[in-house]
């Protein structure tokens, strides 16, 4: 017998061990390095800032982000006063069942980890491809991409079943090192006074600016660059106190991050010129290297190091992220398995008191979604990056509007909780600005997967179609249990 299935078989037979995460491992910060992690703060801003610049409402980005953090925040309230009742790594399914009845929350978890494991398989080729090209620009070897991409599904493995403190501990590495250099071109850019049109606050935030061009779509890459900060429900069971700890990780994520996003690329327009900002954005586009827009005016801030640095932060921003959305997902099959919703072996625990057995099968899936596109040679970045994040995005917005409609209707007949605001209102407003995302999303879904409207249609119909089949398996399960 092998030491994991010792484990597990101890496990089995120890109430104590029995579906139950390690109690106590996560404070606030430990849960917001994991939220950060998620979003990839390189990743988002030299990714989706000079596409939402060059094709959106220009100088007038940084107020989309301020926006998208607006109807984020109102999501947020609800959510808490949820989570404040409902402590369970299965987070947004929990919170829908509670809600609007088991069959729909059901549904939603099949959402919810096809969520999570496409933007890791997304964010495993884009990794794959820049790992590759730092490689062979250091040495002049060429490795393939999918190569790095596997042997780095290994390490995630090995990392993740290392425990939830080992994970928090090298995220809080990587992200201060990416959000160090961020920060620290923001803020002496904003002490230099801008660039060379100034700092134009009202260039990227008065009204006007926020509704140039084209508002719909830079609001939708602003709402996409937020992925990932439900994350704080999901670790509630590893938290110190989770009924304090994650309502004050999830306000801090939000706020952390829709500053960040806001304050950074306001910075970037100001490094750039109001006025020439578009145009700089369009050039990256058209030159393929649209990380060119954000790394060239942090170079010539910082000199040419950061052109060596930068690269290398991206690569580190992406596994980071991979690392956080293994943790994420993994957790959600654990919690599936404790359901009865998938096979309960899915619950086994190591000595680390870590998923593992769970692990095995969020890596596997990770393999399966993208040998596919190495087979068929397909471009990692144009094909299973732009798919699979677009994806990912649509889902996890179905996420946030059904549980929003969720925390209403479980508030309003539990009662367990009559703050008007935290149960009703804010709730509501956030639904109706989600709802609003997931429209813009649908209609500029094509722009947003960078492909053909053919290849769009078939990746939006995966989303209901997944819906679909948990509500099936949900039924199928409940009639298989009560026979």
């Amino acid at each position: 017998m092998d030491s994991q299935t010792a484990v597990a078989t101890q496990t089995a037979h120890d109430p104590s061990m029995t579906g139950r995460l390690k109690p106590d491992s996560l404070g606030v910060l430990g849960i917001l390095f994991f939220v950060l992690s998620a979003q990839a703060p390189l990743t988002g801003i030299a990714g989706a800032v000079p596409i939402a610049v060059a094709i959106g409402n220009g100088a007038g980005v940084p107020a989309a982000y301020l926006a998208a953090g607006i109807i984020v925040l109102l999501f947020s309230v609800g959510f808490v006063a949820m989570g404040r009742h409902v402590v369970d790594a299965g987070a947004f399914y929990t919170y829908i069942g509670k809600g609007l009845g088991r069959t729909t929350g059901s549904g939603s978890a099949g959402i919810a980890l096809f969520a999570y494991c496409a933007v890791q398989a997304a964010m495993y080729g884009l990794y794959g491809a820049t790992v590759s090209g730092l490689v062979e620009h250091y040495t002049d070897v060429h490795v393939a991409w999918w190569i790095w991409t596997l042997g780095t599904m290994v390490v995630i493995q090995v990392l993740g079943a290392s425990g939830i403190e080992m994970g928090a501990r090298i995220l809080a590495v990587f992200v201060l090192a990416e959000f160090s250099i961020l920060i620290a071109f923001a803020l002496v850019t904003l002490v230099k006074g801008g660039g060379p049109e100034g700092l134009g606050f009202t260039d990227s935030f008065s009204p006007s600016a926020a509704l140039s061009g084209a508002p719909g779509v830079a609001l939708m890459f602003a709402v996409a660059s937020m992925f990932g900060f439900e994350a704080t429900a999901i670790y509630g069971e590893e938290a110190r106190e989770p009924r304090k700890t994650v309502p004050r990780a999830t306000y801090l994520a939000v706020a952390v991050v829709t500053g960040f996003f806001a304050f950074t690329s306001w910075m970037l327009v100001s490094a750039h010129g109001a006025s020439r900002v578009t145009g700089e954005a369009g050039k990256a586009l058209g030159s393929g290297d649209a990380t060119s827009f954000v790394f060239a005016p942090i170079a010539d801030l910082f000199g040419g190091w950061a052109d060596d640095v930068l690269p290398i932060l991206l690569a580190t921003s992406l596994f980071a992220g991979i690392l956080a959305f293994h943790n994420s997902a993994n957790r959600y099959l654990f919690s599936l398995g404790r359901e009865r919703l998938l096979p309960h072996g899915l619950t086994a625990l190591n000595r680390r008191h870590s998923p593992w057995a769970a692990g095995i099968v969020q890596t596997l899936i990770a393999a399966v979604l993208v040998l596919p596109f190495a087979i068929l040679g397909k471009d990692p970045v144009l094909t299973l990056f732009s798919w699979f994040s677009g994806v990912a995005v649509l889902g996890v917005m179905l996420l946030y509007f059904l549980t929003s409609v969720s925390v209403v209707a479980f508030f309003r007949r539990s009662r367990a909780d009559t703050r008007p605001w935290n149960t009703l209102v804010a709730p509501t407003l956030g639904a109706l600005g989600i709802a609003g995302a997931i429209w813009l999303i649908v209609a500029n879904f094509t722009t947003l997967i960078g492909g053909d409207r053919t290849t769009a249609l078939w990746l939006e119909l995966t989303v209901p179609a997944v819906l679909l089949l948990g509500v099936a398996a949900a039924r199928l399960t409940r009639t298989r249990t009560a026979g």
